[in-house]
């Protein structure tokens, strides 16, 4: 009878858990559909696949860079450059701190401090079975954590797609119920049950949380959570985005995963030039993986195009690191490498302030 008890006792502890909350705000523009046949309700992205890219790195991606000091060949390393000189009006100072990956800490100039699709782990199970028992026990370093103050004075928290590298049940955990989730459309299904007060967003919605105004935005990706699709999926059933805040008009925007297209231009003519831009770098294996993945992920020659797009006044990659899934190019910090070499060649005038993971700016 002991064996059976944990079977009895976990629908039992599930039913105690409180109900979550969740509010679905409604959209603002027309919400896009994919036209396939037999499905009314996946998601689609604004563009179709781009036939072709402002700019491609063909060979000499990666020239030694004296401000990135490793410890093997674009390996376990640390940005010792120097990063631009920003004049920083107190009264409009953003603190942004990088906790590695896509995950980041944002406090506004109010003093509201906004989680950012916090993953301080591995990843969820099953996937995290998967990786220690048939990819070889891959593995990133665990990255920085939420400090208790930090969580202590959390307002929201973010996710800007439901992928398992941007969102973590077990950080849930540790965060709590005593704040807002925004998230993508039709994500409060795949939350913990616990009380969670979740608001699902569609792209140009907005949210005040105290004098910020965080406004979901799109990205050019797609979404799926489930792992066995032959037996049941949800590909795109969940909205995918980036997030854009906005306090005594100075704005903040995170891209999320996304592949380059016009949604970029379409940022910028919705809200004007971005003061500070967090931009993924590192995630681009078009050589291996054909067209589809560079469709879905930037390269760093994208990122800086985007960073154009939108006349970010100040750049912030992310992606790489010694506590990334090394998805660019196998290595912790080669698409680093990629990104300065080529803003170089391509005289971008947009400043980049690189950050080691767990350091912190102000803006």
């Amino acid at each position: 009878m002991k064996l059976y008890l944990p079977l009895i006792l976990i629908p039992l502890l599930a039913s105690c858990a409180s109900p979550n909350k969740v509010e679905r705000l409604t959209p603002v523009t027309e919400i896009k559909y994919k036209q396939t046949e037999g499905y009314t309700h996946q998601f689609a992205n604004t563009y179709k696949r781009p036939k072709s890219y402002p700019h491609t790195c063909e060979q000499d991606c990666y020239p030694d860079n004296e401000d990135i000091q490793c410890n093997s060949e674009m390996e376990q390393c640390q940005y010792i450059g120097s990063n631009p000189a920003l004049t920083i009006d107190e009264a409009r100072n953003y603190s942004i701190r990088w906790l590695g990956h896509a995950s980041f800490v944002i406090t506004t100039p109010t003093d509201e401090t906004i989680l950012v699709d916090p993953v301080t782990r591995q990843f969820d199970w099953p996937i995290d079975w998967a990786f220690t028992n048939l990819a070889g026990g891959f593995y990133r370093q665990l990255p920085p954590k939420v400090t208790n103050d930090e969580l202590a004075s959390t307002k929201a928290v973010v996710y800007s797609h439901i992928h398992y590298d941007h969102f973590n049940k077990a950080d849930i955990a540790d965060i709590g119920n005593n704040t807002k989730y925004l998230t993508p459309l039709n994500f409060a299904d795949y939350f913990p049950t616990g009380g969670y007060d979740i608001v699902e967003m569609p792209w140009y919605s907005s949210y005040d949380i105290g004098q910020t105004t965080v406004h979901f935005v799109p990205a050019h990706h797609f979404s799926n959570r489930i792992v066995v699709p032959f037996i049941t999926n949800d590909d795109d059933e969940t909205l995918w985005g980036g997030w854009l805040l906005e306090n005594k008009g100075k704005t903040v925007f995170f891209a999320g995963d996304t592949g380059y297209s016009g949604h970029f231009k379409d940022i910028h003519n919705a809200f004007g030039d971005i003061d500070v831009c967090l931009i993924p770098i590192a995630s681009y294996h078009h050589e291996e993986h054909g067209k589809w993945y560079r469709n879905v992920h930037l390269t760093p020659e994208d990122a800086l195009v985007a960073a154009e797009d939108m006349n970010c006044g100040v750049v912030i990659p992310w992606g790489y690191g010694n506590s990334s899934w090394k998805m660019g190019d196998h290595t912790s910090h080669s698409a680093l490498f990629r990104l300065l070499h080529m803003k170089e060649q391509l005289n971008s005038k947009i400043p980049l302030y690189i950050l080691n993971e767990g350091e912190r700016a102000k803006f």
